[in-house]
Formats: C-alpha cells, sequence, structure tokens
C-alpha cells in the first residue's frame, strides 16, 4: 500500500467512523430493520480504528515479507480480469472477421483465443460461481437464481437468505429489533480472491454475481448480481401514468395511476415495508410533480428537494429518505425519467438503490468501500440487476432511453474499472459488465428475421444495436490494455454466449399433459407458483430455468417417488421422453439434451441439484408461465416479449470466450480453470478442492 493511497484509506476509515449511521440494516420484506446503540456502535469503530492504526506499521512489515516470499515464485505482478456478461463466440468470429473488433483481433493474434466451456446449467449465477471458485457447482451450491423449499414447493432465491431478528422489544406501536438479521450467502466454497488474501496478495472486485452479502478478505469488493433494492426485490421499477389502458399487472415493476390536477401531479414512491410496525405497512414517500406544458418539463418535489427535468433526460441520481420512525432514517438512491407531458402524462422510476453512501445492507468489503467510491466517482448503481430489462419488456421505458440508461450504468462501471486498474501495483483487479448480457437478452430478435417478437414498423434499431455493443466493449479492452505494463495478465472472458428464443416451452404443462404432475379435482389449471398442484398425485415438478425435481418421498413435503430404483427409472423414462419432445408448429426438437445430476461432477452440496437440468435446443427455453409455477395445456407457445435472446439452453450450445495477451496450454477451456490460472500465476498451489486447471504458468 503506497503513501497517498494509505492516507486515503485512513480518511475513509476515520470519516467512516464519524458518518451518521442511525440504521445499521434494511432487510427485504418481513425480514424487517436492525439496529444497535449507535453510541456503542460509534464508540466500538473509532476503538477498533485507533486499534487497527497503532497496529498498522507492525502489519505492514509483516505482510511486505510475506508477500515478498509469495511475490518472489512469480514473474507477474498483476492479472487483470474483464468479464463481459454473456459475450458470444460466434458473434465475436463473425465481427473479428468484418474488421469490427481491432482490440480483440489483436489479443487473439498476439496472446490467446478460444471458446470457453461453461457450467451446466449455463446460468449466471451458476457459471460465475464456477469462475470465482474453480468448482463446478456441486461444490458451490447454487444450481440456478432460484432454488426450492422442499417443504412448501415454494421458491427461494438461490444465492442469498435474509431471516428476521430474533429478539425484539415491544413499545406502543412497534416491534423494535435488539438483535440483528441474519444476512446469509448461499454460495459455497472459496473464491480465488480470498485464498490470495490469505497470502497477502490484495484484489479488488467488481460487480461479479454471487457476491451479495460481501465475504471478509484482504482486499476490496463491490457486490454484483442478487444485490436487491431497498424494497427486498431484484429490482421493482416504478411507472407513473394518466393513460388507465396501461395501469394493469405489470411484471418487474408498480404501474401507479395519477390525476393531473391544475397542473399538477400528487403520488407517492412506494418504500420498503416497515416491518418496525406491529401492523407491517409499507413507507410511502410524498411525490409532486408540477408539469410545464409549454417547456415540455417538469418540476418535481420530493424528499426535501425540487428539481426541473425535461422530457426524455434521465435525472442524475437523488437521494430519497424513508423514515420508519422513532427518528430513522433510510436512504437510498434513483433515477426519474418523464417520458411524456401532454397528452398523457408518464414518468418511470428506477428501482430504489441502496445509497452507497449510506449503505442499508452491507453491499461492500470493508463497508467503507462503497462510500469511498461514491466520494470519489459519484453517486452509482448499487442494484445487482443493474439494467432495467423488465422495465423495456413491459412499455415502461422505451428502446432508446433503456440504452441510455444501461450505457450510463456501463460508464459508472468503466470508472470504478480503470480506478481498480491503476490503484492495483500488484495483485487482482476485476470486473464484470453486465452491459453485454442485457442489451443482448433485449436486442437479439434484430438478429434473427423469424423471430415472433419481430413486428411490422418494429425494426428502427435493427442488428446494428448488437453490433455496436460489441464494438463498445472492444473499445472497452482496447483502454484496459492501454492501462497494462508488460508485468501484467489480461483476461477478457464471458461466462456464456447467446441464441435467440423463439419459442418458450412450460415443462410443468408437459408434466400435467403426459399424466406426471396433477391438478386438484375440478382444476385444469393451476395459478402461480402451483397454487392448484395435487401434490399426492404428482411425481415431478419443474422450478427456475432448466430444473427438474422428483417429488421424492423423504425429501418433498408430500412426496410419492420412492429414492433408489424407482426415482431412477423415472428419471431416465422422463429424459428419454423428453428428449423426443417435438414442436410440430416450427418442425424443430424443442431439447438437445437433458442431464442426469449423477452422470454431473461430484461434491458435498449435489444433493441440492435439480434431479434433471433441461438442455433446450437453439430457439427454445423455458416459457414465462413455466418459470412462474403455472400449469395450464400449453406446453410451447410463442416468446413475444422484448426479452429475446437467451443463453438457459443447453450449455454445449452457448459457451463463453476466452482471451489472454499470454499464450494457453489448453485448447478447451472451461471456466472452472480460471480461478487455478489466477493463483499459479501468482505462484500459489491451487487447493485440491478446486476442478478446473491453470491455464498458462506464471
Amino acid at each position: 500500500m503506497n503513501r497517498s493511497r494509505s492516507i486515503r484509506f485512513l480518511i475513509c476509515l476515520i470519516a467512516f467512523t464519524l458518518l451518521p449511521f442511525p440504521l445499521m440494516a434494511y432487510v427485504g420484506p418481513g425480514a424487517g430493520f436492525a439496529f444497535i446503540s449507535s453510541f456503542f456502535t460509534l464508540f466500538m469503530v473509532l476503538v477498533l480504528a485507533v486499534f487497527s492504526l497503532l497496529a498498522w506499521p507492525f502489519r505492514f512489515v509483516y505482510r511486505k515479507l510475506k508477500r515478498r516470499r509469495i511475490l518472489g515464485k512469480s514473474t507477474i505482478d498483476k492479472v487483470i480480469i474483464l468479464g463481459l456478461d454473456g459475450m458470444d463466440p460466434m458473434l465475436v468470429d463473425k465481427y473479428m472477421a468484418e474488421g469490427k473488433l481491432p482490440h480483440l483481433s489483436r489479443l487473439k493474434e498476439e496472446g490467446s483465443y478460444a471458446p470457453l466451456r461453461t457450467t451446466i446449467p449455463s446460468i449466471s449465477p451458476v457459471a460465475w460461481s464456477s469462475f470465482m471458485t474453480g468448482a463446478h457447482p456441486a461444490k458451490h451450491n447454487i444450481f440456478d437464481f432460484l432454488s426450492r423449499d422442499p417443504r412448501t414447493y415454494l421458491p427461494d432465491l438461490s444465492s442469498a437468505s435474509i431471516s428476521k431478528p430474533k429478539r425484539v422489544f415491544s413499545i406502543g406501536k412497534y416491534n423494535i429489533p435488539i438483535s440483528k438479521p441474519e444476512i446469509k450467502g448461499m454460495r459455497k466454497s472459496v473464491p480465488f480472491w480470498k485464498i490470495l488474501g490469505d497470502s497477502n496478495i490484495f484484489s479488488t472486485i467488481l460487480r461479479v454475481p454471487i457476491t451479495f452479502p460481501p465475504e471478509k478478505f484482504n482486499g476490496h469488493l463491490l457486490s454484483g448480481m442478487c444485490a436487491p433494492d431497498l424494497k427486498g426485490s431484484q429490482g421493482t421499477f416504478f411507472f407513473y401514468t394518466t393513460d388507465l389502458e396501461k395501469v394493469k399487472e405489470h411484471e418487474g415493476g408498480v404501474i401507479l395511476p395519477v390525476d393531473v390536477k391544475d397542473g399538477q401531479v400528487d403520488t407517492f414512491i412506494s418504500g420498503p415495508e416497515n416491518t418496525m410496525l406491529k401492523k407491517v405497512e409499507e413507507i410511502r414517500l410524498p411525490l409532486k410533480i408540477r408539469l410545464d406544458r409549454e417547456k415540455d418539463e417538469a418540476h418535481i418535489t420530493v424528499s426535501g428537494q425540487t428539481f426541473c427535468l425535461k422530457k426524455g433526460v434521465f435525472s442524475e441520481w437523488k437521494k430519497l429518505s424513508f423514515h420508519p420512525g422513532l427518528g430513522l432514517t433510510i436512504s437510498s438512491t434513483a433515477r426519474f425519467y418523464v417520458s411524456q407531458i401532454h397528452p398523457h402524462f408518464e414518468m418511470y422510476l428506477t428501482p430504489l438503490n441502496i445509497d452507497p453512501e449510506k449503505p442499508a445492507l452491507p453491499i461492500s468489503h470493508p463497508s467503507f468501500y462503497s462510500i469511498y467510491l461514491s466520494k470519489l466517482l459519484g453517486s452509482f448503481i448499487t442494484l445487482g440487476e443493474a439494467n432495467d430489462t423488465w422495465a423495456l419488456n413491459e412499455g415502461a421505458l422505451s428502446e432508446e432511453a433503456f440504452l441510455e440508461l444501461t450505457y450510463s450504468n456501463h460508464r459508472e462501471w468503466e470508472g470504478m474499472f480503470f480506478n481498480a486498474i491503476d490503484k492495483t501495483q500488484r495483485g487482482v483487479a476485476a470486473c464484470v459488465f453486465e452491459t453485454t448480457d442485457s442489451i443482448q437478452h433485449m436486442f437479439f430478435r434484430y438478429l434473427d428475421p423469424a423471430h415472433p417478437a419481430l413486428k411490422n414498423g418494429q425494426c428502427a434499431l435493427s442488428a446494428k444495436v448488437i453490433e455496436d455493443l460489441y464494438a463498445n466493449m472492444d473499445e472497452l479492452v482496447g483502454k484496459t490494455q492501454s492501462r497494462l505494463d508488460d508485468k501484467t495478465v489480461l483476461i477478457v472472458m464471458s461466462d456464456h454466449g447467446f441464441k435467440s428464443f423463439r419459442r418458450g416451452v412450460n415443462i410443468n404443462s408437459w408434466l400435467y399433459v403426459n399424466g406426471y404432475l396433477s391438478l386438484k379435482d375440478g382444476m385444469t389449471e393451476s395459478g402461480e407458483w402451483f397454487k392448484d398442484v395435487d401434490w399426492e398425485r404428482t411425481k415431478a415438478y419443474a422450478i427456475g430455468l432448466g430444473g427438474l425435481y422428483l417429488n421424492q418421498v423423504g425429501r418433498e413435503a408430500q412426496g410419492i417417488v420412492e429414492a433408489g430404483e424407482e426415482a431412477k427409472v423415472l428419471r431416465n423414462e422422463l429424459i428419454e421422453k423428453l428428449t423426443l419432445l417435438y414442436d410440430d408448429e416450427r418442425g424443430e426438437k424443442a431439447m438437445s439434451k437433458v442431464y442426469d445430476k449423477d452422470d454431473l461432477p461430484g461434491g458435498p452440496y449435489k444433493e441440492n441439484a435439480p434431479d434433471l437440468i433441461i438442455g433446450y435446443n437453439i430457439g427454445y427455453r423455458a416459457s414465462w408461465d413455466g418459470v412462474k409455477g403455472k400449469v395450464n395445456r400449453i406446453v410451447i407457445e410463442d416468446n413475444i416479449k422484448a426479452w429475446s435472446g437467451d443463453h438457459c439452453i443447453d450449455p454445449a450450445l452457448v459457451p463463453g470466450i476466452f482471451f489472454s495477451n499470454r499464450k494457453i496450454n489448453k485448447k478447451n477451456p472451461c471456466i472452472v480453470d480460471i480461478a487455478p490460472t489466477v493463483l499459479t500465476l501468482f505462484g500459489l498451489k491451487p487447493p485440491p478442492h478446486m476442478d478446473g486447471d491453470a491455464l498458462m504458468e506464471s
């Protein structure tokens, strides 16, 4: 740690001890608030800060000597990892051949390039967990975005769980927590940066998926995908409109009908649930909007501030303060966008982000790292699923506005990434950009003339959006290369590729039609999350984007399939029939391969895996109803949403990419190879639990 960095670190540490944190933590709906005596907390932090400062010279000398011994085995100083979520090798090859990716082409010529085998299944949280741990899913316990509770058959978020405080003190209308909630990460195994940190090799890890809640290690980390918003969701947007035809149930958002009276809108922002109250209710923040039709602008008053916003222009990040009572404040940030003033008023509001300057949930390690970044670079998005794909899907944002917001988020991440590279003298700087994933999800239909979501007059942006996306990422690679020296290893990678998503397959409906899943008497379809399923007559069910589970005795609450031979026979029967599933309307096979978990790499968490993993064919994916646990007689249907590209198919069909400025020793690299490669480059022996191989030597 150089002198200027030490001074900045000291300033941040002292500032952190003096910042007014009236609320120590907010957790999602139903989990409540937790706080500790402000005086006691600040006193203890101050004591620890003073102790840390006194001990710092001794720790510094010890770490310096230890790191020198380790780095003496290595010929490199830094490893820079640029993650481009979802970048596809077929498109990379196409655009390189056309001369549109000069920086990646240079990397290929001077170093290495290969498709990168992904995980089974090829889902982002699964793949990035294998990236960081060097292990297959059975060793890190992440198999999808969703897992299931076998006691209730309901879905859980696979990445993290937040439990209520166990002890509360009742006073008047309040239940005041006197113990902390437990925020627990569900991903297991050890990320490579923790192993590096134990050997005093410092890492800065930015927005890598499945890093919420942040774990302690010798380095800096800002959480990525699966970090929640202030409502405890994975991203709930808001849409205000006077057009009653647009007031309907929307996925992923809250639609608020409003009236304009005397040129003013009086409404509110729907905040988190206040579970400090004995009678739980939503915290609402008053919102006033005065419209000026002549100037095409709105004057917005909220949370003690008034600002003017032109139609079609995003606001800067605005701080929004929610007050649960007893003098407490929960801070968040959001951006406003007025899309129409007249004849109808329409306004979009981003999800309520955790304020990086006053985080109500742990989003970084150390906890002051997000504060440091916001002071250095300005406020930024903290939501894990940062780019609001659902707002575009549901018509709350136009394509142009979505792209503007997405690239704005991207620029924030670039600033963080380049700051990390410039500050890293020895160690790792890694950042995952989800820009590539989000834009391909929403615009892939423009690469596929046969896509059912393409309509007459809807091709204004066309395929140029994705071509421009790849060119922009190539420019990012060039900016990164300009910051490197000859003792720095650069890795550019993606976790999976992309394909068109034309048709949705509802596995639960297929199970119902074929007699493996039953509905209650008199029902011909179910509500969401298996509301009307008769479990006492159901042999199998599907949850998530590719997982199928048997309703097994002794495991599921109402299991009817015996473990052992009966389960094995049923799995084989389902594999045989599903593999032959044919889409008569399109004349194509819907399935490429169905994977039996018994045939996949082993590990201590293998029993938590789905019994079968569905590998869809190109053009197919789990349907929207199927993902939500709806059951009917529609097995295959058109996907007409803007979300038109995907990767949750047979992993063999969607490898990622791997580039490096060094030659590699393997023709067929896999995502589990990255972690052991980084350790080896720094002279460390990869631990035995890692499944991957080092792709290069130090």
